[in-house]
C-alpha cells in the first residue's frame, strides 16, 4: 500500500474574496538575506477554493494544497482561524 507525502499547509490572510467559491490569500515570511544577514520580508499570494463563500477581507486562515482545481487554483481553505474585526 503507497503511503501520500503529507501536504503542505500555509497560514495567511484573505485579501480578496471578490469571486465565487475563491478567495485570495496573502502569506508573510520573514527570509534571512544571504549576504547581510538582515530578516527580509516576503509575501506570496494563493488562490483557494472556498465552498461556502465564508471568508471575508481580513481574515486570518489556513490552507492546505490540493490538486489543481482550475488554471490559477490548487489550495483550498481548511479553516479560519481568526475573524476580521
Amino acid at each position: 500500500m503507497e503511503t501520500r507525502k503529507p501536504r503542505k499547509e500555509r497560514t495567511g490572510l484573505v485579501v480578496k474574496n471578490k469571486m465565487d467559491k475563491s478567495v485570495v490569500i496573502e502569506v508573510l515570511r520573514r527570509v534571512r538575506h544571504p549576504k547581510y544577514g538582515k530578516f527580509v520580508k516576503r509575501t506570496s499570494r494563493f488562490m483557494a477554493h472556498d465552498e461556502k463563500n465564508e471568508c471575508t477581507v481580513g481574515d486570518k486562515v489556513r490552507i492546505m494544497e490540493t490538486r489543481p482545481l482550475s488554471k490559477n487554483k490548487c489550495w483550498r481553505l481548511v479553516e479560519i482561524l481568526e475573524r476580521a474585526k
